[in-house]
């Protein structure tokens, strides 16, 4: 097993993990983070996977913030959504310019994860492409990228990898595990792998299963990516990725993450630059113009193979299918849970969320739910101007207590 220290740019980082520099605007954040990795080797035994692979060596990036207390009891582990990465709170270096991590509304000191009080972690799952081994990664073997030679996983072996590196952390026991989306699949997955494990867990914004009408999003958007003809069976070239197909996907998926009220209010039906009807196809509106844009980013920072296996572990993810019931799924659960939904929320909508409060319930399980009200869709969980951080904080605050929530 080796661990170190890595930049933004991945080469290897020195000075503190933290900075007291902090650009305008970020006063409260935990300053300039480094993202650190470990990798867990051969001499750790490979990792058996759901779909009967095995595979080793599996490099982990991950971040920190706050400080571990001496009873090691106050480590909170935030997991990310299909796009994102480690970088959950803080700033790389020391720029004005530089953008926060994107939990930074969430994460830091007086913050609802309070970094004066907890020790939070968040790492990149398996199979991302932001430095954690995935389908970007060399394959030891043929000393080139994996590609489609890459073996399925699912969100159970995402949780599998981050226990992995909570033995290496030394921490035995979280006080919370929380996450949105398919953060939120993680977060469930670890009440019921590693129930002696975890204090609390907080799934926002997710399901117990993936519902057909995602299974549907997700393939319309890997067709996209798969008819582009710069894909080549998945061995495209570092610069010729399937840039249109990936670029559509995100299209597909961002309109998911919206909601009607939040489109209209941005966009309505305003062309752009008000110049009016073309009577061509290029994009008259802005609402197309900003899809564009959207789909224009996500390239420069994503990859088209990642995209095709996380979405296909989001579809796998089904703890009634793997259990036999939602019960039976959660009957050796100890954490107690907080499980938050959004109004307007049409990709994971309140009803899934509500499924799995009513099998706790039933459990006679320590559940807390909210619907929170938010007019901005499913991306509502990683924005501020509700009452979701308001609620975590009173929930991790009486963990941290030791009442029930």
């Amino acid at each position: 097993m080796t661990d170190k220290s890595i930049s933004q740019t991945g080469l290897p980082a020195d000075g503190p993990e933290t900075s007291s520099e902090k650009p305008a605007g970020l006063e409260n954040s935990v300053g300039r983070t480094d993202l650190k990795s470990v990798t867990f080797g051969e001499e750790d035994g490979p990792l058996q996977l759901e779909s009967g692979s095995a595979l080793s060596p599996i490099t982990v990036t991950y971040e920190t913030y706050g400080t571990l207390a001496p009873s090691r009891d106050n480590a909170v582990l935030v997991c990310h959504a299909l796009s994102g990465d480690a970088h959950a709170a803080g700033y790389y270096g020391t720029g004005a310019g530089e953008k926060p991590g994107w939990w930074d509304i969430l994460i830091g000191p007086g913050k609802p994860l309070d970094t004066d009080r907890y020790f939070v972690i968040c790492s990149n799952f398996l199979g991302s492409c932001y430095g954690t081994t995935g389908p970007t990664s060399v394959n030891p073997e043929t000393g080139r990228p994996f590609g489609l030679t890459f073996p399925f996983f699912t969100i159970r072996d995402m949780v599998e990898v981050q226990r992995l590196l909570l033995d290496h952390l030394k921490i035995d026991t979280l006080l919370a595990v929380i996450g949105g989306s398919m953060g939120g699949m993680q977060a469930l997955q670890w009440a019921i792998s590693y129930p002696q494990r975890i204090r609390g867990a907080i799934p926002i914004a997710t399901t117990a299963r993936m519902s057909a009408q995602g299974i549907a999003l997700n393939e319309v958007g890997r067709q996209a990516i798969l008819s582009d003809p710069s894909w080549r069976d998945g061995k495209y070239p570092e610069d010729d990725p399937p840039d249109r197909g990936l670029a559509l996907a995100r299209m597909i998926g961002h309109i998911t993450y919206l909601s009607e009220q939040s489109m209209h209010r941005k966009f309505g039906r305003r062309f752009v630059n008000g110049n009016g009807r073309s009577f061509n196809f290029s994009s008259d509106f802005q609402v197309e113009s900003y899809l564009h844009h959207q789909g224009k980013k996500f390239v420069q920072r994503f990859d088209a193979n990642t995209y095709l296996y996380l979405s296909r572990a989001m579809d796998y993810f089904d703890l009634e299918d793997d259990y036999g019931s939602l019960e039976e799924a959660f009957t050796g659960c100890r954490s107690s849970f907080l499980v938050l939904s959004f109004t307007t929320d049409w990709l994971f909508p309140a009803g899934q969320s509500q499924e799995i409060v009513q099998a706790l319930r039933r459990l006679n399980m320590d559940v807390s739910y909210c619907n929170i009200e938010s007019d901005h869709g499913h991306d509502a969980f990683l924005l501020s101007g509700h009452r979701m951080g308001d609620i975590v904080r009173g929930f991790l605050g009486r963990l941290m207590k030791g009442e029930r929530p």
